[in-house]
């Protein structure tokens, strides 16, 4: 027999700076939840802080206790580079009432209030620029 995929659970990439955190979450669930699992992984995984660019060893440190998040949808989902849009979250909105869908991308904001959307986003000239800078013998 073969087993029914559950489609209310939505595969969510939260991203934050060089970071991208893959979360399996409820489309029903609380964003209060889904905001309180989140921060436990960022504790357990980066208790040095969040890295904000490949290219820097900048970080952000994490905030302690019960915070709020704020999140954001890509502009554009096939070119992040392109910005995110503030969604606005309660602690009672779903994923699936602020427009969430399986395998999407949410970047995530310590400040609330002034959100600031800060992802890493490589781009393939970077990469060819390191490559050639690497073979030089300058």
């Amino acid at each position: 027999m073969v087993q029914k995929v559950d489609d209310t659970f939505y595969s969510v990439r939260f991203k934050y700076g060089t970071h991208t955190i893959l979360l399996f979450v409820d489309s029903q669930q609380i964003f209060s939840e889904i905001t309180t699992t989140l921060l436990e992984i960022l504790r357990d995984r980066f208790p040095d802080g969040l890295t904000i660019n490949h290219t820097s060893p900048e970080t952000t440190p994490l905030p302690d206790g019960d915070v709020e998040l704020a999140y954001a949808l890509p502009v554009n989902a096939n070119d992040l580079t392109q910005g995110w849009k503030n969604i606005k979250v309660k602690d009672t909105d779903t994923p699936v009432a602020k427009g969430l869908r399986d395998n999407c991308t949410v970047a995530f904001s310590f400040n609330v209030d002034e959100p600031e959307f800060v992802v890493d986003v490589p781009s393939l000239d970077e990469d060819i620029e390191e490559e050639e800078g690497m073979g030089s013998d300058a």
